[in-house]
């Protein structure tokens, strides 16, 4: 329980906790497992530089203020915050507030479910397992916006899916996300 609280308080975004446990449960490496889970978080890096300008203040942020902001930027309250005008006191408190909203509630889900899953059955029988891909489908889909990106996310999860027989757990997802990047690539010299 303590593993499982701890993870979720430090790693506070989902794909990322829910990549990490599952390439360790099902008997992938911790390197393989760790690295996985950097790349899903790398999004909120790029989040965190998009976000600059709608949620500081004037005056010189404390680095406690900084650490918590780094902290609480994820989809949810990046997507609250850039639906207002840029500094504007409304973007700063959709952030604020949507942040902070979610990590209290999420890590008390996960507290209680911490302590409440050995009243469980198999999570597979409760179809639980389908959540995580329902959640990355959800993620991913608002971004295929044309023809390019719809055929690299389809030719990136036919390589994942291909290569699920024959390497360790997250070491397919990995390779996706190589060919993604290399076609990514391929078509940026094509555009310039």
């Amino acid at each position: 329980m303590w593993q499982t609280q701890f993870l979720s308080l430090g790693m506070f975004t989902g794909a990322s906790q829910f990549a990490l446990v599952g390439i360790l449960g099902t008997g992938g490496g911790a390197l393989v497992a760790v690295v996985t889970a950097l790349l899903l978080g790398a999004r909120n890096s790029l989040y965190a530089l998009s976000l600059r300008s709608f949620v500081t203040t004037p005056r010189r942020p404390s680095i406690v203020r900084t650490m918590g902001q780094a902290q609480l930027t994820i989809d949810e309250s990046t997507a609250m915050a850039i639906r207002y005008p840029q500094g504007s006191p409304q973007a700063r408190h959709a952030f604020w507030a949507t942040g902070i909203a979610i990590y209290v509630l999420w890590n008390l889900g996960t507290l209680i479910g911490a302590l409440g899953a050995a009243a469980l059955d198999d999570p597979r029988t409760l179809g639980l397992d389908a959540a995580v891909p329902a959640g990355f489908i959800a993620l991913l889909w608002p971004r295929l916006r044309d023809r390019s990106t719809i055929a690299l996310a389809v030719v990136s999860a036919a390589v994942a899916i291909a290569l699920v027989p024959v390497l360790r757990p997250g070491l397919p997802v990995l390779s996706a996300v190589l060919v993604a990047l290399v076609a990514e690539r391929l078509m940026a010299r094509r555009r310039a």
